[in-house]
């Protein structure tokens, strides 16, 4: 019986973008939407211990996934934008590589300890999923209260 069952169930199959562009893909008769990916977080200005930092990162994001019921597997292949703002003389002597290595590392679920065991339940599984990174650095704008963005969402461009 189970052997009649594979034989009868067709492949997913590939669909042109439908209303919206929203990329979906055809099993049997129905439409079934890709599951969502995208996350977008207020994170808060970059301040010492580095540590202390990836953990408000994390909750940040932590609480925007919940509440949505997003949930990233290892398989995703993701894209991360963040925006952070820094007061006038943070901005010249914090490095937005450092402080991206934060973000993944946060992002990760660590924030200190040993680098095998997360300290905090991980977002992402690993940031090897990450196929593109934008990372910008700035004056906080008046309306921000200071703090950055975070986007986390499927990666579009070429695997």
């Amino acid at each position: 019986m189970l052997r009649e069952y594979a034989a009868r169930k067709p492949a997913a199959v590939p669909n042109a973008p439908l209303h919206g562009g929203a990329e979906r893909t055809r099993y049997r008769d129905r439409l079934m939407p890709k599951r969502p990916l995208k996350l977008v977080a207020r994170i808060p200005c970059y301040r010492g211990p580095r540590n202390a930092w990836r953990r408000a990162v994390h909750r940040e994001a932590w609480l925007v996934k919940e509440s949505q019921g997003l949930a990233y597997g290892p398989g995703d292949h993701l894209e991360i934008v963040v925006r952070l703002y820094l007061e006038d003389a943070a901005l010249t002597c914090h490095d937005v590589d450092n402080r991206l290595k934060d973000v993944l590392d946060a992002l990760q679920g660590r924030a200190g300890g040993s680098k095998r065991r997360p300290t905090l339940p991980p977002i992402i599984p690993n940031d090897s999923q990450v196929y593109r990174v934008v990372i910008e650095k700035g004056l906080p704008p008046k309306q921000s209260g200071g703090l950055g963005h975070l986007t986390i969402r499927r990666f579009a461009g070429r695997g």
